[in-house]
């Protein structure tokens, strides 16, 4: 259980969150642009600071925790890929900061390229990859952190409609096979309908929910009616 109930001051942007996630599965996060999206990712992954309250996960504050200790995988849009490293050595920085891998080690990144429909891709560069390829060598680094919580800012947003929705389907799966609590930001509401039956509302720097997404994108009575 994901328990979070904080205020933040960013850049002097004050973002407050009162949320409870009992459950996993994808959540979408949405709100108009500048609300705090971004903020309330970073502020769980731990990269900024609360100035109060707290984040519990199954009861244990981790609000406190470096970055690199908290039960949080993060994938940003632009995937971060470094271009001069093979897939394998991009996927290794998230079991190993060693120039080498173990055997063990490589026939993991190889499974788990397979896991998510990529095999033989390896020893090639980001750039040899079409931008499909390159979002689900970018997951599947995310999974090989092997993180209870995921969360993934705008992800998807460079692809075109079919392979954006073939990535989000993906999404779905791992999160469901892996029962992982997904945060997904997201700007359309189409993707939250999709895949995410609650979501999270961010407005003017207050985080609410979750409630059912068909609720929340109610263009007559939802929260965010004024922002769709």
């Amino acid at each position: 259980m994901l328990d979070a109930s904080f205020t933040a001051k960013i850049d002097g942007f004050t973002l407050s969150a009162k949320f409870v996630l009992e459950t996993s599965g994808v959540i979408a996060v949405i709100g108009p642009s500048g609300a705090g999206k971004s903020s309330l990712l970073n502020v769980l992954a731990g990269y900024s600071k609360t100035n109060q309250g707290h984040i519990l996960w199954n009861g244990s504050p981790i609000h406190t925790q470096h970055p690199s200790l908290r039960p949080i995988a993060i994938l940003f849009q632009d995937n971060n890929l470094f271009p001069h490293l093979t897939i394998q050595k991009n996927l290794a920085l998230a079991l190993t900061q060693w120039p080498w891998l173990s055997l063990q080690q490589k026939n993991l990144i190889r499974d788990t390229l397979a896991s998510i429909g990529l095999s033989y891709v390896e020893d090639r560069l980001p750039s040899k990859l079409s931008g499909g390829q390159q979002s689900r060598a970018a997951l599947a680094r995310v999974l090989l952190q092997k993180k209870p919580i995921l969360v993934l800012d705008e992800p998807f947003s460079a692809l075109g409609p079919g392979l954006k929705d073939e990535m989000l389907d993906l999404l779905d799966y791992v999160t469901k096979k892996n029962n992982l609590f997904t945060l997904l930001v997201t700007h359309d509401p189409k993707d939250a309908l999709r895949i995410a039956p609650r979501t999270i509302t961010v407005i003017n720097g207050e985080v609410s929910g979750p409630i059912c997404t068909k609720i929340a994108l109610n263009k007559e009575s939802g929260p965010l009616t004024k922002y769709l």
